[in-house]
């Protein structure tokens, strides 16, 4: 393979836009390790202490081990994966780009397909997945799969449109909850599950939907445009602030809307993950390369942990 082994600390500037994002313990950023082509879908595996992370171009998911810093592949191919998420069983949930489908990694290395069509139609190639508290998994489904074959494998739009998805447990076909999205991307709950906050790359903009009890949807109020780039992957910490990842490293905002203060890093970044031991380390899926920095914040409580 080729990814390189490169720990070490980089140039990255800390923007402080506002009081309430005095969150780092050291402002260290440490480059992981480099040499691939497009990273997304960072997951952090707590009873490992591993994380993989999707090369989509390079068709492969690679694997960087906490305890020794090696940097192996965990899956070639990859079926052109791209964003990933652990469910309460912490099995590996993936959007493959190549089969356009949903699918879960069960614990002996079998593959489960989730789904695959919405209402008989072929995904476009879905990107995003969260799974909520309950179960269901909520995932995006623009186009980047489908438009050549660098991500995948290129091909038309049988639904002709970019919808967010809901499937319930059992179910094989999901529920179209996001209709009126140009090209949704990352997804994240708030802590206690009551808003779904979405970016929109085409739009450049985080929107904040309210969850109802029955998991309808409701609202779809802007919370943040982008200034730089366009959002793509989004986290959020256990007081409830927005981590982002856009096109000069990664903006932080209020649920408000305020923006607290940025990460800049050299690199593109696709998505993000809070991982460690206790969840205070953020790792940045930034085009080639995989950075990391430690916080004094903690990422969401994950549905596999006692709540």
């Amino acid at each position: 393979m080729n990814a390189r082994l490169a720990t070490d600390t980089i140039e990255a500037r800390i923007v402080k836009l506002d009081p309430r994002f005095a969150c780092f313990g050291d402002a260290r950023v440490e480059r992981l390790f480099s040499g691939a082509r497009w990273l997304e879908g960072p997951v952090y595996h707590p009873a490992g202490r591993f994380l993989t992370v999707s090369d989509i171009p390079n068709d492969r998911i690679l694997r960087w081990d906490e305890t020794t810093g090696a940097v192996g592949v965990f899956r070639e191919p990859s079926a052109y994966a791209n964003g990933h998420t652990l469910d309460a069983q912490a099995r590996l949930v993936s959007c493959e780009q190549g089969p356009r489908r949903i699918t879960r990694t069960e614990h002996d290395g079998s593959i489960t397909v989730l789904t695959d069509n919405w209402d008989g139609q072929p995904f476009n190639s879905p990107n995003d997945v969260v799974v909520h508290s309950t179960g269901s998994i909520w995932f995006t489904d623009p186009p980047y799969g489908i438009n050549s074959d660098y991500e995948g494998h290129r091909a038309p739009s049988e639904i002709g449109a970019s919808h967010v998805y809901r499937l319930d447990p059992g179910a094989s076909t999901p529920v179209a909850v996001v209709r009126d999205a140009d090209r949704p991307n990352g997804l994240a709950f708030s802590p206690d599950e009551r808003r779904l906050y979405l970016a929109d790359t085409a739009r450049r903009s985080i929107r904040a939907f309210d969850v109802a009890a029955d998991q309808s949807l409701t609202g779809g109020s802007l919370v943040a445009e982008c200034d730089e780039g366009s959002f793509d992957g989004l986290r959020v910490d256990d007081r409830g602030f927005i981590w982002a990842a856009a096109g000069d490293g990664v903006h932080c905002y209020h649920p408000d809307g305020t923006r607290l203060g940025r990460i800049l890093v050299p690199e593109v970044v696709a998505n993000l993950v809070f991982g460690g031991p206790k969840r205070n380390v953020l790792f940045l899926a930034a085009t080639t390369t995989l950075y990391a920095i430690r916080l004094s914040v903690n990422g969401t409580r994950p549905i596999w942990a006692a709540r």
